[in-house]
């Protein structure tokens, strides 16, 4: 069902599951999310989500990388505020599937261009590179 969808998707991108033991006292995932989107995102992303990266930049804080990538991060405000969507109290509250579907592919078109675009600046700047030595 789409509150177990939605749970999952919290649980993938925060790295936290419903049974971790900070949520006591009424804290539960959905309102541990709920709480920081969306100014403080950064501060719920899984720290392994870009590990790569900034692995081999040296002193780039986890921090650091979220914001220097403002597409991915608009992006994980989208699919967090989803998964806070979906896994509302009350199922009348929550989104329906074939919204989710929709802004799923929303999100990753969003991403695919800009991929897209960065690659053509880059390929541009290597024409532009190589060829510039015969102007010389």
């Amino acid at each position: 069902d789409i509150y177990s969808y939605s749970i999952l998707l919290l649980e993938m991108f925060t790295g936290k599951r419903p049974t971790d033991n900070m949520f006591k006292d009424n804290l539960n995932l959905h309102d541990f999310v709920k709480g920081v989107l969306p100014k403080r995102v950064i501060d719920i992303v899984d720290s392994s989500f870009g590990k790569k990266d900034t692995e081999t930049r040296t002193n780039v804080t986890h921090s650091q990388y979220w914001i220097g990538c403002p597409k991915i991060l608009e992006c994980l405000i989208l699919i967090f505020e989803i998964g806070v969507s979906c896994s509302m109290e009350f199922p009348r509250e929550r989104m329906n599937i074939s919204d989710v579907v929709a802004q799923l592919n929303l999100i990753r078109e969003k991403l695919l261009r800009s991929k897209i675009c960065k690659e053509r600046v880059q390929l541009k700047g290597k024409f532009f590179m190589t060829h510039s030595t015969y102007l010389l």
